[in-house]
């Protein structure tokens, strides 16, 4: 069934957090819906929709940053009372305003996740969950990496509490009580949990998951051990999901999945017969959906799709049909109501008008005198910075609440720039002279008019680390800009995952000495992505990581005074071994090192590239052969006489080009891992074979996969 929404803006409210805006219950199917949103400005607006205009209902006062709403009451009653999380603290309203409730729950750090189940309250801080039943302590739990989600199944239908967390670590937690009843491994890090129907489904137990590189899922959480339904990849390399709801928008009787992504998409997912899901509507926004919501809120009887973005507009997705729109020389009646509406805005626009001049005319005449203080313009940046797997590469996304007029990037470390189709922003590149002042990278992004939100994509080396920086200016007077960092670490390529093969070629590295448990974990910290900043706990850790460009495999198991890693491939092993001898004698700590080389680990690692080099290889050779094809075939007037597969690459010419423009240096990134990896692999035997790099390359000019691997045992 195709499916046809209409777009429309309600309210703008303040910077708004995920998952800060609800739709309160109402009696009867198609009634419209009140909508109540939170912001950073600690507000919390109640709406409803009266003949077209945003009536308010009630509006809190200002106060510390909300970073959760949600909707709880009494078991098997209208959720209608509103609680949100600012700080550490937890208030409730009721749906007419009135605040009802203030508790402390006394943690170290912010509330980051809640969920509102009956008298039970569920908060987690970074690391931390805590469960509350009538604001008394109940349960809690330390957990292995950050929490981003936490939700509860649904008690009246399982008949028992079932915390469930989404935590950084690609894991689902799943408590009882205090302890840890089993994990749910999820294929990316978990952002966004939701009950499937609002309700679990039929036994309860059906949870919907969002994942940060924009993976959706559906798993069934039973006493037993978790049930995988289906898992959605993302190969349309979507942003990540950060909301979630279930609403039958198609009016099929059977609930459709709502999801709202960080890069302003909004889907609407059906199930087929076989419970997979379908996607039967997109549409994308200019910034980040945080909430998402189903319901029916701008007119009776016209369900649709109500979205909350990261500046602060809620909007909808109607299936109220549209307004006829007059062509040229046409003629529309507008109603009454219609022309009432247009003379208020026409009227609104021109006080606002008069507004800004009047603000101009004062701030030019303050400025000119002795006693003016200029104002830095407080505004607030949404960045994320994150390894993508499928292409290897950082994702840097930053949204600001305001337009942004430009962006530099600078780097102290060498980095690729790669192109994004969604990027309208023009860039320019100053020289760098890396060697008098560290800069390898200057970039300036100069923004489109009302471009509030940038991606951008990075490569980096690994073995080489640093601080990535991006300074972000604003269209604001007077100017004003913010900075922020992001370290490029020394094996940056490399993620998290829940095991390797342990039957691989391994080489091994030992460190011992008089280092504490977390100063190691802060090592590891430093060295690798993906490691939680607290020191886990317990007497030793064990991580796995693969890499995400080779597809090599690195295990990390520490505690007090040793720590072992392995690897199958020699350079990852060589870059741990400088970096943290680097560490351990900036802290003056002696370490005893010692490792294990394996020589079958080399050729298994030169296999693992070799796809990847000849892929590279061939697609330079087709693309450097494109323009003479063109002037042949231009000069002959058709390309009859070519062989077939000349003839394959003039037709794919467009995409191989396109192919080769998104990976740039992507052959020499290759000859340089194989150079490292030759220098490493004799490093290891006290032998400098640097001299020896022009024949490597010479090789790598005519490759074959034997002659490499001839080289490299005869050297």
């Amino acid at each position: 069934m195709e499916l046809n929404l209409n777009h429309v803006d309600y309210l703008q409210v303040g910077v708004t957090s995920q998952k800060t805006m609800k739709l309160l219950p109402t009696v009867g199917r198609k009634a419209t819906q009140k909508v109540v949103v939170a912001d950073y400005d600690g507000v919390v607006t109640c709406f409803g929709m009266k003949k077209g205009e945003a009536v308010p209902v009630f509006r809190s006062l200002p106060g510390q940053k909300i970073s959760r709403l949600e909707l709880g009451g009494a078991l098997g009653t209208p959720q209608e009372k509103i609680f949100v999380s600012s700080g550490s603290e937890v208030r409730g309203y009721t749906k007419k305003g009135k605040q009802f409730l203030t508790f402390e729950a006394n943690l170290t750090e912010s509330i980051n996740a809640m969920h509102v189940s009956g008298a039970d309250l569920f908060v987690c801080a970074s690391y931390i969950y805590n469960h509350y039943c009538d604001c008394k302590d109940q349960d809690y739990y330390l957990s292995g990496d950050k929490i981003n989600d936490v939700l509860c199944l649904p008690v009246e239908t399982v008949g028992r509490i079932v915390p469930i967390l989404a935590c950084q670590d690609r894991v689902l937690r799943v408590l009882q009580g205090s302890d840890l009843q089993y994990d749910v491994e999820v294929p990316g890090p978990p952002t966004v949990l939701e009950l499937l129907n609002r309700d679990g489904g039929k036994g309860g137990e059906e949870v919907v998951y969002g994942t940060a590189d924009g993976k959706l899922g559906l798993v069934q959480i039973t006493k037993s051990g978790p049930i995988t339904s289906w898992e959605l990849d993302n190969e349309k390399k979507k942003g990540g999901v950060l909301c979630i709801d279930t609403f039958d928008i198609v009016g099929d009787g059977v609930k459709d999945i709502l999801v709202g992504r960080d890069d302003g998409t909004v889907e609407v997912y059906g199930l087929d017969s076989s419970n997979e899901p379908v996607l039967r509507f997109e549409n994308v926004l200019s910034e980040s959906v945080t909430s998402i919501q189903g319901g029916c809120v701008g007119k009776d009887m016209y369900d649709e799709v109500l979205t909350a973005t990261y500046t602060g507009w809620v909007s909808g997705l109607a299936t109220e049909p549209q307004q006829m729109v007059a062509g040229p020389g046409d003629e529309i009646k507008m109603s009454r109501e219609t022309q009432g509406k247009v003379a208020a805005l026409r009227a609104e626009l021109e006080q606002l008008q008069v507004k800004v001049l009047q603000g101009r005319e004062k701030y030019q005449q303050s400025s000119q005198s002795n006693t003016a203080v200029s104002a830095v313009p407080v505004f607030s940046i949404n960045d994320k910075f994150t390894l993508c797997q499928d292409d290897a590469s950082y994702s840097l996304t930053l949204e600001v609440q305001t337009a942004i007029d430009n962006l530099l990037l600078q780097s102290d470390v060498p980095i690729d720039l790669l192109d994004v189709d969604k990027n309208s922003a023009v860039v320019s590149f100053s020289e760098c002279d890396s060697e008098s002042n560290g800069n390898f990278l200057l970039a300036t992004y100069r923004c489109q008019a009302n471009t509030t939100r940038l991606e951008l994509k990075v490569r980096s080396i690994e073995g080489q680390y640093g601080t990535l920086q991006a300074y972000v200016t604003p269209r604001l007077q007077p100017k004003t800009c913010q900075v922020r960092q992001y370290q490029i670490k020394p094996l940056s390529l490399h993620q998290r995952t829940h095991a390797i093969d342990q039957e691989r070629p391994m080489n091994t590295l030992r460190l011992t000495g008089q280092f504490s448990f977390a100063e190691i974990h802060s090592w590891v910290v430093f060295c690798l992505p993906e490691v939680p900043e607290k020191t886990p706990a317990g007497d030793n850790i064990t991580f796995y990581f693969q890499n995400t460009f080779l597809g090599t495999h690195l295990e990390a198991t520490y505690c007090k005074g040793e720590a072992n890693f392995k690897s199958d491939n020699i350079s990852t092993i060589c870059i741990l071994k400088d970096v943290l001898s680097k560490e351990a004698t900036k802290r003056k700590i002696n370490l005893n090192i010692s490792y294990e080389v394996n020589e079958d680990s080399v050729s298994h690692t030169l296999q693992m590239i070799h796809p990847k080099l000849e892929y590279q290889l061939i697609l330079a050779k087709k693309v450097q052969l494109i323009d003479a094809l063109k002037e042949l075939q231009v000069h002959e007037g058709n390309a009859d006489f070519l062989i077939p597969e000349y003839c394959s690459i003039l037709d794919e010419s467009a995409q191989l080009l396109e192919e080769y423009k998104k990976q740039p240096a992507h052959l020499e990134r290759l000859y340089g891992m194989i150079t490292d990896l030759f220098i490493d692999k004799f490093k290891f035997k006290g032998q400098n074979v640097k001299t020896k790099v022009s024949q490597l390359l010479a090789i790598l000019n005519n490759y074959e996969l034997d002659s490499l691997m001839e080289f490299f045992s005869e050297a």
